[in-house]
């Protein structure tokens, strides 16, 4: 049991648990805003054509209540939301991708045979190839 315990401690703590964790809580607090900004400003402006609140469209068959207006406002919250996200990811790896460093060059391990112009390892004093001797550099 002691070391589940480990192992579980050692896996709640790292890095991309806590990051990840932190994460939906900003997303779930962001979401109940995205909700109100939809509901509360965006829904009512759509619905004005019809003089009344986007989410108060209700369609009645037999005793079935539709809310199609419920649905739409979720569909606009969904697309503001992604919109935003989309956005802020973008952004961060733009910023990610200036400050990254560019990889170092690094030696090359292979070159031309001058007689056969195969590919042979930079070490090499003979082509595999055609046998030739190569000169030294």
């Amino acid at each position: 049991m002691k070391k589940f315990l480990e192992e579980f401690k050692a896996f709640a703590l790292r890095g991309n648990v806590v990051d990840m964790a932190v994460g939906v809580l900003i997303g779930g607090a962001f979401s109940g805003i995205v909700t109100s900004l939809t509901e509360n400003i965006i829904s009512p402006i759509l619905g004005a054509a019809g003089s009344t609140d986007l989410s108060q469209f209700v369609l009645q068959i037999g005793n079935i209540e539709l809310r199609y207006g419920a649905f739409l406002s979720s569909i606009i919250n969904f697309v503001i939301l992604a919109l935003i996200l989309f956005c802020m990811i973008r952004t961060v790896n733009k910023l990610a991708q200036r400050h990254k460093k560019p990889a170092a060059p690094t030696a090359p391990t292979t070159k031309l045979c001058p007689y056969c112009c195969s590919e042979i390892p930079v070490a090499a004093t003979k082509c595999a190839h055609c046998a030739s001797e190569l000169p030294q550099e």
